[in-house]
């Protein structure tokens, strides 16, 4: 049996830690310490390293790991230029369309390119779960560094498709931030005043806010909303026009750049 751990680390990142009772995957480890001891704590066998992009707060801990456990690291292999930072520790470059077999937890993955926030991020998607790294998060979604805000756009509707169940693990624990903004954009939206409930308890016990479902993203998070008559309200009485989906979604996307 599968079981997924969200390992705290850095600020406010997650390390995702896919295991059986032996054998463990980690997704975008930012850090080796606190990864490496929730292995050798549970006695588990490290397996592989998976990256869904290259920012430094989920590859920062891929070198120390590897120099312990020298397994292979998938991602999409970027080489970096003098003004990009590249990834150097992909061993196996996965592209749109290719499947990750993982043999020891018996796991199959579906890789999907999600442009938007870095061109070369990439998704894992299996049955029931999804780790989208800093695409889409708790509420909200990330930032557009490069790439166009119409790929973020579009990356975040192909995810929206995926079934309702589908787990969402998001890279970083910002889902109590995101919703006072979903709130801001929503204020009578009972979904929004529900979760701002829930994630409140949740860390107030300590436990992470995700995984959320797309259900839940897409019933809270003004990203997947834009064509929602509470967001299109709210905008127009900012004085920001309707332009369509893409026009909401940029102006959604710079008020929260600021917000």
């Amino acid at each position: 049996m599968l079981t997924i751990d969200a390992i705290p680390a850095l600020q406010d990142n997650y390390i995702w830690a896919i295991h059986n009772d032996t054998h463990a995957v980690l997704v975008d480890p930012g850090e080796a310490a606190p990864a490496r001891e929730f292995i050798e704590t549970r006695g588990l066998k490290l397996e592989a390293i998976l990256c869904t992009h290259r920012h430094h707060d989920h590859i920062g801990g891929i070198v120390k790991l590897r120099g312990v456990y020298n397994v292979p690291v998938y991602g999409r292999r970027h080489p970096g230029t003098q003004r990009i930072a590249g990834n150097p520790h992909i061993t196996d470059d996965l592209r749109e369309g290719d499947r990750l077999h993982l043999e020891a937890l018996g796991l199959d993955f579906d890789i999907l390119e999600i442009p938007g926030h870095l061109e070369d991020h990439i998704a894992y998607l299996a049955p029931g779960m999804l780790f989208c790294g800093d695409v889409l998060f708790g509420a909200g979604c990330g930032r557009n560094f490069e790439g166009t805000l119409a790929q973020l756009h579009d990356s975040l509707q192909r995810l929206a498709r995926l079934p309702d169940d589908t787990r969402v693990y998001s890279a970083h624990e910002y889902t109590a931030a995101n919703l006072r903004f979903a709130l801001a954009c929503e204020p009578d939206n009972p979904a929004i005043q529900q979760r701002i409930e829930a994630t409140r308890q949740l860390r107030d016990a300590g436990q992470p806010s995700l995984p959320s479902t797309i259900a839940q993203e897409k019933a809270t998070n003004p990203f997947l909303r834009c064509d929602s008559e509470g967001v299109l309200r709210t905008l127009q009485a900012q004085g920001l026009a309707d332009t369509g989906e893409l026009g909401v979604f940029t102006a959604l996307r710079e008020w929260r750049n600021h917000f």
